[in-house]
Parts: structure tokens; sequence; C-alpha cells
């Protein structure tokens, strides 16, 4: 079986000050967010990925979300530019970690913005939401980076969430999952599954017809489990508060080893 990589990064001891744009501001219990955090780590080691910890960037409070900071296609890695700036300085660790593992390494530089968050791939189409931390420059360096490599860059406008993937995933076969009042183009997907809860519109593939998903979606969860799927629930709830959701602590890279 092929060998499925993750990079996870701890909290950091600061975590209840990172950003929220979306949401009101609620209080983040930061020690059930390191336990919740390492049961998610454990849900990815119980299915088959091996985690690889990015080096701790404590003065970074949203530095947990660390899919932010990386986009993995194929063996290159392409190192962001966060749209907030409090958060460019996470990129330095993850960049020597990729590195390590001996992708291939890939910048985006400015004026270019590009958050994580914002990229779904699907097979070898990549969806990249253009919004508020990604820019137009941001796009063009994608598709430079990858188009040369046999991707298909499909840019979309996002402006009801914070990222492309606080409103979409995919399933194993490409289908579309999500919220259509949280998207500004839902005709840009040619599959699209509605789900009946906003965190229902995230899931990350662990392999086969494993799911790993929130605990605050059971009825998506149900759904799913009903259409042959197999959830794998975890309670990530002090990282929602920040606008976070499963996809978003983890970079995984299958890619490389597949």
């Amino acid at each position: 079986m092929p060998s499925k990589k993750a990079l996870v990064r701890r909290p950091s001891p600061r975590l209840a000050e990172g950003l929220v744009t979306h949401i009101e501001r609620e209080k983040v219990d930061v020690d059930l967010a390191v336990e919740q955090w390492e049961a998610y780590v454990a849900a990815l080691r119980t299915h088959g990925w091996e985690t690889v910890e990015v080096d701790p960037a404590d003065d970074c409070p949203d530095s947990v979300f660390v899919e932010d900071t990386a986009v993995m296609y194929k063996n290159v890695a392409l190192i962001t530019r966060p749209g907030a700036e409090s958060r460019r300085a996470e990129t330095i660790g993850v960049e020597e970690a990729v590195a390590s593992l001996g992708c291939s390494v890939n910048w985006i530089w400015e004026p270019g913005t590009l958050d994580g968050g914002d990229v779904l791939k699907v097979g070898d189409t990549i969806y990249v939401g253009r919004g508020g931390r990604t820019n137009a420059a941001g796009v063009q360096q994608l598709r430079a980076a990858f188009e040369p490599l046999g991707a298909r860059i499909v840019a979309v406008p996002v402006s009801k969430v914070l990222h492309l993937k606080s409103a979409i995933t995919a399933l194993p076969d490409g289908t579309i999952l999500g919220r259509i009042p949280q998207l500004d183009v839902p005709s840009l997907f040619p599959r699209f599954l509605p789900v009946p809860e906003e965190s229902g519109a995230h899931v990350v593939l662990l392999g086969g017809d494993k799911l790993l998903m929130a605990a605050s979606a059971p009825k998506t969860a149900d759904l799913l489990a009903d259409l042959g799927h197999e959830p794998v629930v975890v309670d990530i709830s002090e990282f929602e508060k920040l606008e976070g959701c499963v996809t978003c602590l983890s970079v995984r890279m299958r890619e490389l080893y597949a």
C-alpha cells in the first residue's frame, strides 16, 4: 500500500487570539483544543496516515491551520503567501518540513497572496477560490506552477465565506459537497450534493470510503453513510470557533506516494 503523509502543527498557546472574519468571536478553550487536535492526529494515524509534525509556531495564533501554508500537487509543494499579513511567518517551518520530505518547492511571491484553504483538488482539476485571502496574482502564480504538470485550474469567486473550502469539499468520486447559499457561482461545479449542515461541507478523504468529518454535522454523516461512505467523526468545536474545519488542520501529501 502506498504511504500517505500528513503535515500537522500543534496549536499555539495564543490560539484564542486567532483571526475571525465571517462569524462572531467566541471564547476558545485552548486546553480542549489541544485535546481535540491530538484526537484529530490520532484519527489520521489510525487510518493509515503517517503524520509529520511541523515545528510549532507559538507566536502565530493561527498556525495550527497548517493547510493554508502549502499546496501539494504531485511532487511539488507550493509555499503560499497568506492573505493575512499576520500569518506569513507560519510558512517558514512548513517550507523546511516539505523540503525534508523530498518535495520540489515553489513559492507564491509578492504581490500574490494565496491561502491553501482556497484550493480544492479533484483529480487533476484544481479549484482555487478568489476572495478575501487569495488575490488574482496568487491565482496566476498557482496556475503557472501547476498547469505545466497537467493540472486544470478553475478560478472560483468567493465572497460569502473565509475560504473556498469553508463552503465545499469533494467525495472520492469527485462529487462536490456544500451549501449552495455559501457559494457565489454553484454552476461551476458539475456534480453537487447539498448537505444539511454548514460543517457537513468539509470532509477529508482518508482512503477507500472513509471520510473524516466534524462531530457538528451528524445529519450529513447519516446522509453520507446512507450513500455507502464510512464517516470517521472527530470533535473540532474549538477550531470551528475560529472558522476552522477538518481540512484546515493538515496538509495531505498522498500525491507524492500514490
